[in-house]
């Protein structure tokens, strides 16, 4: 009997011994899981390169990671908690700030832009803009397109539909991202003005809840290694970046040599300088007053050597 007992007690001890290593595990791996946004622009080729080639897997994070076609639909799906980060412009991102709803910015992403025109464009005359209200794509039309022509903003956030217009002469100008805009150029469309930088950056970024970053700071830090593996990868090869793209984004394969790539760079947060530029045409243009200090809004441990 004393035997038996001694075997009961060690397959007790055995069973409690699992159930902990298991509640333990699962706890570990759902701490090193994300659920992102993306958009279907060039910033997001080193995520999904990253992603193809494992690299996520290899670092032991579950990554996923969802392209979304219209930004209300990405903002909201990060309101209400499907999403733990998403790639964002730092217009919208500095609205949901001073709106309450605060995420941090993790990482600067690199973009590539097109203002897009028809074969019946012409110089004259007042020229409807078609752009999304509170983006980059406003930013960027004051920027670059407004002190050259007469301008109409015509507020269109889906990306498809402002192609179609752009194509049925309903709008004069598209902003459109990359590389969605090189398959207007392949359906006849121009580029009337192509942007890859400004002030050394783009007014982009991937940013992240704040409670994910206080629950999933590892993780996000495995999503950062990554990302910049991808990026070593484009920088030795950049036929990578645009064969993903059309890959991931289902687009035509005639347009790989038509993509304005930017110059991808390693995991950074943008400067301060940058980012106060940005929130003095966010307060100019929409008349609020923006009152965050530099470290609210960027969290640059993910990115420090």
């Amino acid at each position: 009997m004393k035997k038996c007992g001694k075997l009961f007690l060690l397959l007790l001890l055995v069973i409690v011994a699992s159930a902990c290593n298991t509640e333990t595990l699962g706890k570990e791996t759902k701490e090193l899981e994300l659920k992102i946004g993306l958009m279907p622009a060039v910033d997001a080729a080193p995520i999904l390169l990253a992603k193809e080639k494992g690299y996520f897997d290899e670092l032991g994070l579950q990554l996923e990671a969802t392209i979304y076609t219209n930004a209300n639909n990405r903002q909201s799906a990060l309101q209400t908690g499907e999403l733990d980060g998403t790639m964002t412009d730092l217009i919208a991102f500095i609205n949901n700030h001073h709106n309450g709803f605060k995420t941090k910015i993790v990482n600067s992403t690199d973009g590539s832009f097109a203002f897009l025109i028809n074969n019946h464009f012409n110089e004259n005359g007042q020229k409807k803009v078609g752009l999304m209200e509170v983006s980059v794509a406003n930013y960027l039309t004051d920027y670059y397109i407004a002190p050259m022509y007469d301008i109409e903003k015509v507020f269109i956030p889906d990306i498809p539909t402002r192609l179609e217009m752009i194509n049925n002469g309903k709008l004069d100008i598209a902003f459109i991202p990359e590389p969605v805009a090189s398959m207007g150029q392949l359906n006849g469309l121009e580029k009337l003005v192509t942007l890859t930088d400004d002030d050394g950056y783009m007014p982009e970024a991937m940013v992240f809840r704040e409670d994910a970053i206080n629950k999933k700071s590892e993780a996000i830090a495995l999503f950062i290694e990554g990302y910049n593996r991808a990026v070593e990868d484009i920088k030795a090869d950049e036929s990578l970046a645009r064969d993903i793209l059309i890959k991931e984004i289902e687009l035509n394969s005639e347009i790989n040599q038509l993509i304005d790539l930017p110059e991808y760079k390693k995991a950074r947060v943008p400067s301060e300088s940058y980012l106060n530029k940005v929130i003095d045409w966010v307060e100019d243009v929409q008349g609020i007053e923006v009152d965050f200090k530099y470290n609210d809004m960027v969290d640059n441990r993910f990115t420090q050597s």
